[in-house]
């Protein structure tokens, strides 16, 4: 290890290490996603049969984007729900909400936001949850990446189907391929259109998977998306994104001596669990260049589509 890579680490355990003994603040940037008041239960309501002790909700950054309705027409009623029932407290802007905090949920619903809100996470030296998607494009992941480890601030991001039962009842003995599913609609915000709402069942598939995905094609039509992708160990994973007909999430493998499906869920608690531990710890439980290599299997994928379902490298 170089002494560069000694200082980044060093600077991680120093930013998390005071938070090992105490109850965490939390801070949440962006209130316009239903998973706000979710998150901000479990982490604030002892009551809860699914409370996360260890970290509390103490402040918020409202954000929202005015050119998707679902941020546009929430935003103000999320905000309003967690100040009235767990008086978390509003704030103006986001160095004024890293101030009051030790650790940072950054939930807002557009993912083209993330990299300048993070930036400014990463200045103040706050450990990050980044939720789906992380970004909304592949430049604007790396970029994350890059300031991350540039400022030796902690980050990591997941869908919360990394931890579904289906990804632990599925498991085979030599694994040789996988099929996932999940709803895949498409926003026009978002130039990367499989991270609109795709990138739940191509982490899901992951999960099983693990990385190693080398190049990928994609079959688009207005209800359905497949993307077949080849891992370096000639193993082949495959996405099927749905946009119309019965959805749902669920995961196929393929082993040695057995093939085993299942469409069991997963609970924001299950996943929640592993982000407290990260805000104590500083380690993300989903290595960032997994992360990164996910966001490199859509951009593919977007570009196997403008070129009519061809073979695309990951790049």
């Amino acid at each position: 290890m170089s002494c560069m890579q000694n200082g980044f680490l060093l600077l991680a355990l120093l930013l998390v290490l005071p938070l090992q003994a105490q109850t965490i603040r939390v801070g949440i940037i962006g209130a316009d996603t239903s998973h706000v008041p979710a998150f901000t239960k479990l982490l604030n309501d002892p009551s809860n049969p699914d409370h996360i002790p260890g970290a509390k909700v103490v402040a918020a950054y409202k954000g929202g984007s005015q050119d998707i309705e679902n941020s546009r027409t929430r935003v103000d009623g999320f905000a309003a729900e967690i100040e009235k029932d767990w008086g978390v407290e509003i704030v103006s802007d986001i160095p004024t909400l890293c101030s009051k905090v030790d650790a940072v949920l950054l939930e807002s619903l557009d993912g083209r936001v993330h990299l300048e809100q993070v930036k400014q996470v990463f200045e103040a030296g706050k450990p990050v949850f980044i939720d789906k998607p992380l970004a909304a494009t592949l430049e604007d992941a790396r970029e994350i990446a890059r300031l991350g480890k540039m400022h030796g601030v902690p980050w990591f991001s997941t869908s919360s189907l990394r931890y579904a039962d289906a990804v632990a009842e599925t498991k085979v003995e030599g694994l040789k391929g996988a099929i996932s599913w999940g709803p895949a609609s498409i926003h026009p915000t978002h130039h990367l259109d499989l991270s609109w709402y795709a990138v739940h069942p191509i982490e899901l598939l992951y999960a099983v998977m693990g990385p190693g995905c080398v190049s990928v094609h994609r079959t688009h039509t207005e209800g359905a998306d497949v993307i077949v992708g080849l891992w370096n160990d000639g193993r082949i994973g495959t996405v099927r994104g749905i946009r119309a007909g019965k959805s749902g999430y669920g995961v196929m493998t393929f082993g040695e001596d057995e093939i085993k499906q299942s469409s069991k869920g997963s609970s924001y608690a299950r996943m929640l669990v592993r982000v407290v531990e990260f805000f104590k710890t500083g380690k993300p439980p989903v290595p960032n260049d997994v992360t990164l290599e996910i966001f490199e299997f859509m951009d593919a994928a977007l570009r196997s589509k403008d070129k009519g379902g061809a073979v695309v490298k990951l790049r």
